[in-house]
């Protein structure tokens, strides 16, 4: 090329062609597959961009539960993104939606099978995995099917398990047995397992008393550096505390308790036992989410005082049993929490008695709550009760979330007062509150 042309080119080159990498890089990262795939043909810079380990760390990929052309090539995609690109991947989310018949689990299985083979060959680099909601207790995964795609996941997570930092496997309802010898897996080759996030929150499936398995016992303690877990109460026991305590203490930071009303939550677990964890994990805060279990006898037996509670949530799911009260939980069961709660969310059908009373206090008396959020019956002028205490530096909430219940069609005059309390304390809301209000009619 001669000194004449050389000066020329520059002028004839599109402004693209001078693009900085990380401009550039930016860019591909804002589209899809295909025009990724379209972008890489432009010329070989733009090509030698599509190889960039940034653009494929992280991938979620998605398959629909139901036959659609549309999403015909959503496993063939899937294998092809694995096969260019799986070496460079790190976080990978995989997500069945609803499948709708066997044909479609099958599918997902045969899949999965190729995809997780492809990636222990070539990945060495995976740092978190998450496979949510399987349900694989359904009708529609038949038993070859179902110890099949088990076979898969446990033969990866022996190759990977060295690796991972993070795995989630929420919802996958499986037997004990099952789901014990799928986390087995992660400590394969070490004997112990160094996950530091686990979320097994309905991993087994209803009605089992995982909390009385010496199976689930023996598999728990291989665990040996939690951060992080997220389970449901049927796995909780004395057992379960004293692993935790002994192996994860001078890890652990967050617990996720979730006890729903038909899981087995009978089981007695010593204040004790709470007390040793809590004294020996000093930076432990644990969560609680009850669906349905709503009774204060119930809720008694669980929430000990002992347990260093940072949140609770009580859903009744617009379920009314004018057999329970919530007042005694109110007034006598969480404030015990009261110089460790910072979170409460609230959802009940409390039709059969007024409890705006009992909220204001309850929310006075903890100085650490920053989060509220409640539907229910109440009184439009509860609101504005919490917003003149937070005036007046009687609480420090940061978030105010309140649905009013009311058994009218209209709610033409709650949302009028709304607007009013809005306006008295709109300086107030703006520059302190992350604030949503609204009236619901409960028919």
């Amino acid at each position: 090329m001669d000194e004449e042309s050389q000066l020329i080119q520059p002028q004839d080159q599109s402004c693209w062609a001078a693009l900085p990498d990380v401009c550039l890089r930016h860019v591909f990262w804002w589209l899809g597959d295909r025009d990724r795939s379209r972008a890489a043909l432009v010329c070989r810079k733009w090509n030698q961009m599509m190889y960039s380990a940034d653009l494929w760390r992280y991938r979620t990929i998605t398959f629909s539960g139901r036959p659609s052309r549309v999403h015909a090539s959503e496993f063939e995609s899937a294998l092809w993104y694995v096969k260019k690109f799986g070496h460079y991947l790190e976080h990978l989310e995989i997500k069945f939606l609803n499948p709708y018949n066997a044909v479609l689990t099958k599918k997902f299985q045969v899949t999965m099978r190729g995809l997780l083979s492809c990636l222990g060959k070539s990945n060495n680099r995976l740092k978190s995995l998450s496979i949510q909601h399987l349900e694989l207790d359904r009708l529609v995964w038949r038993n070859s099917i179902r110890s099949s795609f088990i076979k898969s996941l446990s033969f990866f997570l022996k190759k990977m398990g060295k690796h991972l930092d993070y795995l989630n496997l929420k919802g996958a309802r499986l037997t004990v047995e099952q789901g014990c010898h799928v986390l087995n897996s992660l400590s394969y080759l070490r004997s112990k397992s160094m996950v530091s996030e686990l979320n097994i929150e309905d991993y087994f499936s209803h009605h089992l008393a995982v909390y009385s398995s010496l199976q689930f016992h023996k598999t728990m303690a291989t665990f040996r550096s939690l951060v992080s877990l997220t389970l449901n109460y049927n796995c909780i026991s004395d057992e379960l505390l004293e692993n935790l305590c002994e192996n994860n203490a001078g890890t652990l930071w967050t617990m996720n308790v979730k006890c729903h009303v038909h899981d087995p939550h009978s089981q007695v677990i010593w204040g004790m036992s709470w007390a040793k964890l809590a004294r020996h994990a000093t930076s432990l805060k644990v969560n609680f989410f009850f669906e349905r279990v709503m009774k204060h006898e119930r809720l008694a037996r669980i929430l000990l005082q002992e347990i260093p509670v940072r949140s609770i949530s009580l859903r009744s799911c617009y379920f009314s049993d004018p057999d329970w009260s919530m007042r005694p939980t109110l007034t006598d069961l969480l404030p015990t929490f009261r110089h460790t709660l910072q979170k409460l969310t609230f959802e009940f059908n409390n039709n059969h008695e007024s409890l705006d009373e009992e909220l204001h206090l309850l929310i006075l008396s903890c100085r650490k709550l920053f989060y509220f959020k409640i539907w229910a019956f109440l009184d439009v002028k509860f609101v504005e009760r919490i917003l003149k205490s937070q005036e007046e530096g009687q609480c420090a909430l940061r978030t105010l979330k309140v649905r009013i219940y009311t058994n009218r069609c209209e709610t033409n005059e709650e949302d009028r007062t709304l607007r009013e309390i809005y306006r008295k304390y709109r300086k107030l809301i703006d520059s302190e509150l992350n604030y949503f209000v609204i009236a619901y009619p409960m028919m």
